[in-house]
């Protein structure tokens, strides 16, 4: 009872709303605050771990789920605050904690999942034949959104009671291979078999050595999320190893095709291999952009695992393995294959970027040189239009000097045959330079004239 009323005292606190729980104020000692300062400082003091005394059941549900289903599990929390009667969780809540009845609820909002743990205080002699979660309505239960990715069961027991030896853990555990330790500097002893038992949870038995009730909650915490996080960090497995051949398929084809990189000569070779690297490209791609997500969050929630297997500060038992031995042996092989295949993935992405930038450099030069031969060709080509041009214009001026001779001797044949003495030959012949001089000068200003405004229009 005293530990109940201790709960409740602190669930209190933590299910007050947050403007409750921030002082009103926007400067301290006259200077501007910033606005969002208390928010930031209480990220601290988020998701506060539980304080916890032996003899006690906790069980707890990892759900995957979309982000926008909070809205309903706060509503379904909210109804069981109703039927409780006690205080509804803040509308923008991400994490609560509460106790209802005989049994405590503690929920947590991940970006993917959401946590649900219930703790009962109650004496046992055989672990896991009562369960926290027996106690919460199974209706209730049937109604939360999303899927298990785990579920786990967590029994402390009294230090009272003597410690149990290998065969009582093999009952316990489905005779199965029972790893443990001892945690926390000795002030608690571990078992798990790390498997999934008849009624689809795990199972972990604490024996309290010598724990303080928060530093038995911080145990717990950080064993629950030791096998929520070595679940999560276990989804992409499968998917990395199913690309696997597939990398490799494109890995001996991104080698065939920077082979072939050597030995293509004309433009339509070189063309086909920029669209088949193109396309080798864009399925790398795709893969990568599946994938690189669940990748990224598999190896932050390794991490996680990690640290906090660290956080137990393990001592040998004799004859049982430790969990950081377990999870090195199990679970980083699996990590390996979902990180080599992220590697490979930018590996091969790195190389087909590479082997386009040759093969685009080798169709480059192929362009320049074919466009210098084409500059060169329309050289040649204006070289001789220029002297087509020439030729025209001494035969234009011959022509034009011909039709203006033609008319001048028509006009000395009318002059003549209107009395004037004149002789018509002669005077054809002497009008003949001066008629070529007047139109070669007239021909070669004109010319330049038109040269002067093409020059100023493309200027």
């Amino acid at each position: 009872m005293e530990l109940l009323a201790e709960m409740s005292e602190e669930v209190s606190g933590s299910s007050s709303k947050p403007d409750e729980l921030e002082p009103l104020r926007s400067s301290v000692l006259g200077v501007s605050e910033y606005s969002r300062r208390i928010k930031l400082h209480n990220e601290l003091h988020a998701r506060p771990h539980e304080l916890l005394k032996a003899p006690m059941h906790v069980s707890q549900l990892a759900l995957l789920s979309a982000s926008d289903v909070v809205v309903d599990e706060l509503r379904l929390i909210a109804q069981l605050c109703e039927r409780y009667g006690v205080n509804l969780p803040p509308v923008d809540a991400r994490h609560f904690s509460v106790q209802f009845g005989s049994f405590r609820l503690k929920w947590e909002r991940h970006t993917e999942f959401s946590m649900y743990t219930f703790f009962i205080k109650m004496p046992f002699e055989v672990p896991f034949a009562e369960t926290a979660i027996k106690y919460v309505p199974q209706e209730w239960l049937a109604s939360l959104p999303g899927e298990v990715i785990a579920a786990t069961h967590l029994a402390i027991e009294h230090k009272s009671r003597p410690q149990r030896t290998l065969e009582e853990l093999s009952a316990l555990f489905a005779s199965n291979t029972v790893i443990g330790a001892k945690v926390v500097a000795g002030s608690a002893i571990v078992w798990t078999d790390n498997k999934i038992h008849v009624d689809g949870f795990a199972r972990i038995l604490i024996h309290d050595v010598d724990l303080r009730r928060r530093q038995a909650g911080r145990l717990v915490q950080r064993l629950l999320e030791i096998e929520t996080y070595r679940m999560l960090a276990l989804i992409p497995v499968s998917t990395a190893r199913q690309y696997l051949p597939e990398l490799a398929r494109f890995d001996r084809q991104l080698a065939e095709l920077t082979n072939n990189n050597c030995g293509f000569q004309s433009h339509d070779n070189e063309q086909k291999l920029l669209d088949d690297l193109t396309h080798l490209a864009a399925e790398i791609e795709r893969i990568s952009a599946q994938t690189n997500q669940r990748f990224n969050a598999s190896a932050a929630y390794y991490n996680i695992v990690k640290m906090r297997i660290a956080e137990l500060r393990e001592q040998r038992i004799q004859g049982l393995q430790m969990f950081h031995e377990f999870m090195e042996q199990r679970l980083s092989p699996a990590m390996a294959t979902c990180e080599s295949v992220n590697c490979n993935l930018e590996l091969l992405s790195t190389r087909v970027a590479r082997a386009s930038a040759l093969l685009r450099t080798r169709v480059d030069i192929t362009m320049e040189g074919q466009t210098r031969d084409l500059l060169a060709s329309m050289d040649k080509r204006a070289k001789l239009q220029l002297r087509m041009q020439e030729t025209v214009e001494g035969l234009s001026v011959v022509v034009l000097s011909y039709y203006l001779l033609s008319i001048t001797a028509y006009a000395l044949k009318a002059l003549k045959s209107s009395g004037f003495p004149i002789n018509v030959e002669i005077a054809t012949g002497i009008a003949i330079p001066i008629v070529l001089g007047i139109v070669f000068v007239a021909v070669r200003k004109v010319r330049q004239i038109a040269t002067r405004d093409e020059l100023g229009l493309n200027g």
